[in-house]
Formats: C-alpha cells, structure tokens, sequence
C-alpha cells in the first residue's frame, strides 16, 4: 500500500485512470489532489481533492503541489480521435506540461515523479517479439508518424533525465517512467467503448484467427497497483530501485487482437444483427 500521511498528486486525475489511481491512493490512507483540467464524472472519495486547471499554468500546478511528497504525472493529450490534429496542443500538453511539472516538483521539493509513458515510445509499426526493458531501443524520434508518440518519446526522456537531480530545499529528485499499452477495465472511457461505437455504426470490418499479429494490454487496476509499487520503489525503504528505470506494463499475456476481441463483438453483433460489414470467423 502506499504510505499513510502521504500527500500525491495524480495529473490527469479528471479520467478514468488517473481517477482509479487517486482513489485507491486515498483507500491506503495518503491525502491526494486530482489535477486536471476536467472534473471526473465520478464520485468524490474522502481524502480526494479536485483541482480544475490545466498541466499548461504553470501557477496553477505550483499552487497544487504544495506539500506533496509524490507526483503521478498521467495527464496527456493527442492518443486517439479527434485529438489527433491538433498538434499544438499535443506539444504543449506532454512536453511543456511534463517540464513545469518537473519543475515544480524541484521548486516545491517533491521527491518522487512517477511519469506515465506508452509503449508507443519503442514502437514504430514492426513487431517487437519478448521485448523488454534493456533490450528495446527508443524508436527514432524523427520516424514517428504521429505526434502524440514523438511528444511522448521526448517527455518520457525529459523525466529520465530528471533523475537525480537536486530540489530547491535540498534532497534529490527520483523518477520512474511506466510504459502501459492500452487500457481497459469497468468504466474505461476511451479504448473499448469507441470501438463497440464503432461496430453498432457499421464502420469496422474483423476477420478473426490472425495467431501471428499479437499484443498485451493491462487492466486498470494492474496499472494502479505497479504505480504504488512504483512510487513506494523510489523510497529509502527500498533502496530507491526503481530510480531513473522505465517498466513496460502489461498484464503478462500475449493476445491476438481480434480474439481478445470476440466476446465483445459477439455481444454487439447478437443486439444488433444487421450492423457489422464483416464477420468472419
């Protein structure tokens, strides 16, 4: 569990993840400030603090920082959707966002930064067979053929490079980097549901049985239990192990897509027949 009388404050805390996240913070007994931009549209626990403001005012985050001990930088822009196009706001949320935060974990003498990376940071369309931490290069900055990985890319380094770097009231500054694949779990917003959308308009086409094209994706709450892992690593108790390392995050299992799939489509294709283009099993 994470430490009792701790103060964390998750990033992104308005959405689904970061939301899960803080909730479970303020279940171990720690005090947590949700900062985002949107307020979640979930209940508020006890000990759970929202602040509605952007990772982009640099006040506005100084502000909430203050006497926190943790940073959970989760917040992000430009994954998937419309989002996509609008590449100034993906620069500036995930590098300028990723550098004040930083800055104000020096500023106000933070000691932990827990970054939430992607996988897509060592992706670039070729298939990674067992790949793991040590042996998987950064794909090539300038070989990204979506901002959103770039800008990823370069704020995941901009907190490896943090590392070990002094805090204004002495003490030094540890950070940690996971890199999750897609996300699902009860509730989840983005992945799942545009999908099932998708699939009632008509819009998407499966063929299924592929053994070759395989990938992982992590359950919310493994996700939530490796960044308290993660956070609780970057302590004297623990040797501070985790410092300056980056963890991929899956769920230990290897799928094919479109089989990892079925049930779901399954399930939209018995409420609503006449909509899939192509079904083929």
């Amino acid at each position: 569990t994470f430490q009792k009388r701790s103060q964390a404050v998750v990033t992104g805390g308005g959405g689904y993840f970061g939301y899960k996240l803080g909730c479970a913070l303020a279940s171990s007994g720690a005090s947590v400030v949700l900062y985002d931009i949107n307020k979640p549209i979930w209940e508020i626990p006890d000990g759970v603090v929202c602040i509605q403001a952007d990772v982009r005012d640099y006040d506005a985050l100084f502000a909430a920082c203050e006497g926190a001990d943790c940073v959970f930088h989760v917040a992000s822009y430009g994954m998937s959707g419309r989002e996509q196009l609008h590449r100034e706001e993906i620069e500036t949320v995930n590098i300028n966002g990723t550098r004040f935060i930083i800055d104000a974990c020096k500023q106000r003498n933070i000691s932990r930064l827990i970054y939430t990376s992607t996988v897509n940071v060592v992706f670039g369309g070729l298939p990674i067979e067992d790949g793991d931490e040590e042996t998987v290069p950064y794909f090539p900055i300038e070989k990204h053929v979506d901002h959103y990985s770039r800008t990823k890319s370069i704020a995941e380094q901009m907190v490896l490079a943090a590392n070990g770097t002094p805090l204004a009231g002495g003490g030094i500054l540890y950070t940690c980097v996971l890199r999750p694949p897609g996300i699902y779990g009860p509730e989840e917003q983005r992945h799942l549901p545009r999908l099932a959308k998708n699939i009632e308009r008509g819009l998407l086409s499966f063929k299924f049985g592929d053994p070759s094209a395989k990938m992982n994706w992590v359950h919310a709450e493994n996700l939530v239990q490796a960044q308290i892992l993660a956070a609780e690593a970057l302590t004297p108790e623990k040797n501070y192990i985790a410092s300056g390392q980056v963890y991929f995050i899956n769920d230990g299992e290897k799928f094919n897509l479109f089989e990892w799939l079925t049930p779901l489509v399954r399930t939209i294709y018995d409420l609503f027949p006449n909509i899939l283009t192509c079904l083929t099993t």
